[in-house]
């Protein structure tokens, strides 16, 4: 059957270019993705896959039968939006809408999942599963997920997958990763309420800004003396506003900022741990304050079964010198993390990148991918769905 499979994907391989090209000039932001949506839908129709358009809003969900008696279903996520970032690839198929760019290979992403969707519709009776393809929107947003779920994506699915593309690992080379993938993200916004006053007499009044300088220091040094330094928890400041004139002392200023975390019980007792600061800072320079956590997406946790089916098939596939076990997690966040509260999941890292040129990083102007490493993606979903459906059987 690996054999099989493989044929059939190096023969669309350069169809999976030309989508993936359409794709890559023709980006939309997180919850616009129309146009994305009904190509995908096109596609996946064109190869006998019964497509739904508006799951999840801007979603799409293609259901493939196979000849099985089960009716378990066995899902295969893909994400659609891209970034508000202006392209600086120079590439013939740059983004065509300015200032909006596929900056982190979500159209890769999508160029995967319908491979492995027309892949799967050509082995035709010689495959026995049922899959189900879901094509997400506002994966950037950390919302697409949840609409998704919300909508009915999930049901009768016993088990799901999904990928994400990485530059550090050269295309042809899988990372797989046991436990932890990625970490909790949580928004924070910290407001401190000062008095205004003039900026030659600061004696006279309560420096908002000042006292927020401290805020960010304190918040900073307390997590390499009062966190666990095996439990990694990082608080990032990205955006301050406040003041009024240069010669005002201002009397409000907003912080906003993401936190991130691995370990459940850390990120518990995070909201505390942070107001107590902001407390003790204000207290000691007569400010007042409001402190507002907000839970985003908790980490994807990879399940062990699903993870081991996805190195055992990707071995099989491409050979042990192609896999990497990733040692350690990322800090950055994924809204896969919510299918995986519902059903059993696990995501491993597409490598793009060149063997012979500077790779940018993720969210960069001028990010590129090796498009050898989207039939990687393919024959690795593909086989691994196969594999699910006859370990079933045992």
């Amino acid at each position: 059957m690996l054999a099989d499979i493989k044929e059939i994907a190096t023969k669309l391989a350069p169809r999976l270019i030309e989508i993936r090209r359409y794709i890559h000039s023709h980006p939309e932001l997180s919850g616009e993705e129309y146009q994305t949506s009904a190509y995908v839908a096109g596609v996946l129709s064109s190869y006998g896959v019964h497509a739904q358009q508006g799951v999840g809003k801007t979603g799409v969900v293609g259901d493939l039968r196979g000849n099985g008696e089960s009716d378990r279903i066995l899902a295969i996520r893909t994400d659609l939006d891209a970034l508000p970032i202006q392209e600086r690839t120079g590439v013939d198929y740059s983004s065509g809408e300015p200032g909006v760019m596929h900056a982190c290979g979500h159209d890769v992403h999508t160029t995967v999942g319908l491979g492995t969707a027309m892949v799967l519709a050509q082995l035709g009776e010689k495959f026995t599963g049922n899959v189900r393809f879901l094509f997400q929107p506002a994966e950037e947003i950390a919302q697409g997920a949840n609409w998704m779920v919300e909508d009915g994506a999930l049901n009768d699915v016993s088990g799901i997958l999904s990928l994400h593309v990485f530059p550090s690992i050269p295309a042809g080379s899988l990372g797989i990763r046991y436990g932890a993938l990625t970490a909790a993200a949580d928004d924070l916004e910290i407001i401190i309420i000062g008095e205004s006053g003039h900026g030659a007499r600061p004696h006279e009044a309560i420096d908002a800004i000042w006292i927020a300088s401290q805020v960010i220091t304190s918040l900073q040094q307390a997590i390499s003396r009062t966190q666990n330094p095996l439990r990694p928890v990082v608080v990032t400041i990205g955006k301050i506003v406040g003041g009024r004139a240069p010669n005002v002392i201002a009397d409000e200023v907003k912080l906003l900022g993401t936190v991130r975390s691995l370990h459940p019980e850390s990120r518990e007792a995070l909201p505390k741990w942070i107001e107590q600061i902001v407390a003790n800072v204000c207290q000691t320079y007569g400010a007042k304050y409001q402190v507002t956590y907000k839970q985003g997406v908790p980490g994807v946790h990879n399940d062990p079964r699903l993870t081991q089916l996805l190195e055992q098939s990707a071995r099989e596939a491409w050979g042990s010198d192609s896999i990497i076990i990733l040692p350690e997690p990322s800090l950055g966040a994924e809204d896969f993390s919510r299918y995986l509260e519902k059903v059993p999941g696990s995501m491993f890292r597409l490598g793009v990148g060149f063997k012979d040129k500077h790779n940018y990083p993720l969210h960069h102007p001028q990010f590129e991918i090796d498009e050898s490493a989207i039939i990687t993606g393919v024959v690795t979903l593909a086989y691994s769905a196969y594999r699910y459906w006859q370990q079933g059987k045992k």
